[in-house]
């Protein structure tokens, strides 16, 4: 016979639980990358113009890298005591990227939208990574992680447009 163990209270002791600003970070960050998977989805299927498949392909990449992270940043939520709210509503209320169009998009606009979407996230990470670094260096490493892989893809992608020594920002040469 199986005894079912009840417990009125449950008392864990962790050594760091995240405060209601590092809540409101991380709640920003998650929402801005299941927001950008599901504009990478929405890009993905209907693409349309030079270089479709190339882009196709590149944006399944962003698809990956935004859903790898945001469930990185919602399990490092939950282990520093916050619950994560990543339904669809939420999303639609919280996001801060611009809303991606419905339909079919030629690739040079899709290029452009993407970019502007990578770009949106990337720069909520960076708005809030030195408060979450003062608070948890060990979430503020996370941050770094997507920053690195959300800034590499916007370059790549944003390159497709890009026209040389013409298109701005201009590069700077070492």
């Amino acid at each position: 016979m199986t005894q079912i163990i009840e417990h009125d209270t449950h008392i864990a002791r962790p050594p760091f639980q995240a405060s209601e600003r590092l809540a409101a970070h991380l709640q920003q960050l998650s929402v801005d990358l299941i927001d950008l998977h599901v504009q990478g989805k929405q890009a993905h299927w209907n693409v349309v113009g030079l270089n479709f498949r190339d882009l196709h392909l590149a944006l399944d990449e962003v698809v990956d890298s935004a859903r790898e992270f945001s469930d990185t940043v919602a399990e490092r939520m939950r282990a520093v005591y916050i619950t994560p709210d990543g339904r669809a509503r939420t999303v639609a209320a919280q996001s801060s990227l611009p809303e991606y169009p419905a339909g079919e998009v030629n690739t040079a606009e899709t290029v452009d939208l993407m970019t502007q979407a990578l770009y949106a996230t990337c720069g909520t990470a960076r708005r809030i990574h030195d408060e979450v670094d003062a608070e948890d260096p060990t979430t503020a490493d996370i941050i770094h992680a997507i920053l690195e892989r959300l800034e590499q893809l916007a370059w790549m992608i944003d390159s497709e447009n890009r026209v040389a020594n013409r298109s701005v920002p201009r590069p700077v040469h070492a």
